[in-house]
């Protein structure tokens, strides 16, 4: 049994997490879902909000469950006993970020193992961050997000 970590910030929760989601769900036996908490952004939605709606746009799925971190993502990757840290990358900046995110937690902790999955082209442009401006400046998500993520996003955000 391999048990795979992807950690993120899901504020909101795209269509682009949606789909690595599930692709990485089908590669290893379980997937932990772990909404981090970044402390760069100014998060929208509370930690338990997004993994409630992670937790509906994945509901389909039996080998995915979710939880939220306040820590470093090497100590949740230990006190799951995670095999792998699943990452997803839409493009070359994405990687060079990414790799340096790996490299670090591999030194934090050596038997931390990071796997890249390249994001579907059709979700390369997206992210949170994009998304939560068009929100608010009244242009449209549909399709970019799930349903119930693109109805808490406009109730969230329209008085912003």
């Amino acid at each position: 049994m391999t048990k795979a970590l992807y950690a993120g910030s899901f504020d909101p929760v795209t269509n682009g997490h949606v789909d690595l989601i599930r692709r990485a769900a089908r590669i290893f036996d379980e997937l932990v879902v772990v909404v981090a908490i970044n402390t760069n952004k100014q998060p929208l939605f509370s930690p338990q909000e997004r993994v409630n709606l992670l937790t509906m746009a994945m509901q389909d799925l039996e080998n995915v469950s979710f939880t939220t971190s306040k820590g470093l993502t090497v100590d949740t990757f230990k006190e799951l006993n995670a095999d792998v840290l699943v990452r997803g990358v839409r493009n070359a900046a994405d990687l060079d970020f990414e790799t340096q995110v790996a490299q670090m937690n591999q030194f934090l902790a050596e038997q931390v193992e990071t796997v890249f999955l390249p994001t579907d082209p059709k979700w390369n442009f997206t992210s949170s961050s994009l998304i939560k401006e068009v929100v608010k400046m009244g242009g449209s998500i549909h399709g970019l997000v799930p349903e119930a993520v693109e109805l808490q996003l406009k109730s969230r955000l329209k008085n912003k």
